[in-house]
């Protein structure tokens, strides 16, 4: 922590399931029941098919590629992933489902070694293989200290913050939160006696309070982690609007959006940053058409500076990369200038510039 903030790391959505399992040390089961591939490993040869030879086994390191130097070198407070796969070597297929993620359980390096202070569980893909398959994720995650939010074995454990320290004796609680219109399936609600999610069937201002209805502490700063929307597009619904602006009302000092495959709008809301969307971070989604327009192949991570007690927004960096190889590389300038148009395009009343090092940050000091 410098200059008197903290500092977290958020990205978007962490899969490291089907091809990327399938190139680290130890791949699962490659069977798919999907209508596009019936292997995993049909991902691998895709990601060759646009940018040549992948190797393999790889390194643990090797997903995140230049990620983890950036993060090195940027030393956050907290750093904050969303983990959308289930950690499982066993389990069924969920039925009704199109698609199913998993990463073998002694593949979890693959994970750690970005050293996540929270692992988000709260999404479309955690209970991909029923809920042994959650159960075991949960387990595998504990055993290497791990801490989770989002899902838990009932709901208290589903709804329940994670809570890190922070220096100078303060905290940081992060709430996760699933909801329906990311695909969640109503089924995967964590009950009273029922392991699953922290299920969010809507946007009601009721739901927003219930979500962070734990009274603070002082000194504390609240992260809401929230799963929602659809793949792509940049517009954000008037509803999800509504609530992020509900979670900010009712304590909530950074909203940190994710399921879009690309970075949607950010905005500045009473001090506290809004990130409708993150895009993807870590996946196999390399070479697959339909989309190029939305630039899918760009990565965010995102620093985001608080002030510690205030909770307002005292700065945000965005550092941009590219999947390539089914790792992290820096992004080139052209790259970068087309997401800093992108972004200051799409955030109404938000300035996006391209600082001297490359990265992207806000145009203007927070209001």
């Amino acid at each position: 922590m410098g200059g008197g903030v903290v500092t977290l790391f958020l990205c978007g959505d962490v899969m490291l399931g089907r091809g990327v399992d399938q190139i680290l040390a130890h791949p699962g089961d490659p069977a798919l029941r999907e209508a596009y591939a019936e292997d995993a490993r049909a991902y691998v040869r895709l990601a060759e098919s646009v940018h040549g030879p992948v190797p393999a086994p790889v390194a643990p390191s090797w997903p995140w590629g230049e990620a983890l130097r950036v993060l090195d070198e940027a030393a956050p407070d907290a750093r904050i992933v969303n983990l959308e796969t289930s950690v499982t070597g066993g389990g069924t297929f969920a039925p009704g489902k199109e698609i199913h993620y998993r990463m073998h359980p002694s593949n979890l390096p693959a994970l750690a070694v970005a050293r996540p202070d929270v692992t988000v569980l709260a999404n479309n893909h955690v209970l991909d293989f029923g809920r042994p398959g959650l159960l075991e994720t949960l387990d595998v995650l504990a055993r290497a200290g791990l801490r989770t939010a989002g899902a838990g074995r009932n709901a208290d454990e589903a709804y329940a913050p994670a809570t890190i320290p922070l220096p100078g004796g303060r905290h940081l609680r992060v709430f996760a939160l699933g909801a329906y219109s990311s695909g969640i399936p109503s089924g995967w609600a964590a009950t009273a006696h029922r392991p699953g999610v922290a299920y969010l069937p809507g946007f009601s201002g009721a739901a927003a309070e219930a979500a962070v209805r734990r009274p603070g502490e002082a000194g504390g700063l609240t992260v809401v982690s929230v799963h929602w929307g659809s793949n792509w597009g940049y517009r954000v619904p008037r509803e999800q609007i509504r609530f992020a602006h509900a979670l900010v009302d009712g304590g909530a000092d950074v909203v940190h959006g994710h399921s879009s495959h690309h970075p949607r709008p950010l905005e500045v809301y009473r001090g506290r940053l809004i990130l409708y969307g993150c895009g993807d971070f870590v996946d196999d989604y390399e070479g697959i058409s339909g989309y190029e327009e939305y630039r899918d192949d760009l990565r965010l991570a995102f620093l985001v500076s608080v002030e510690p007690d205030s909770g307002r927004l005292a700065g945000l960096r965005m550092v941009p990369f590219r999947a390539r190889r089914m790792r992290l590389e820096p992004a080139s300038g052209e790259d970068r200038a087309w997401l800093r148009a992108t972004l200051d395009r799409i955030s109404g009343g938000v300035g996006v510039e391209r600082a001297a090092d490359g990265s992207l940050v806000l145009a203007a000091p927070a209001a």
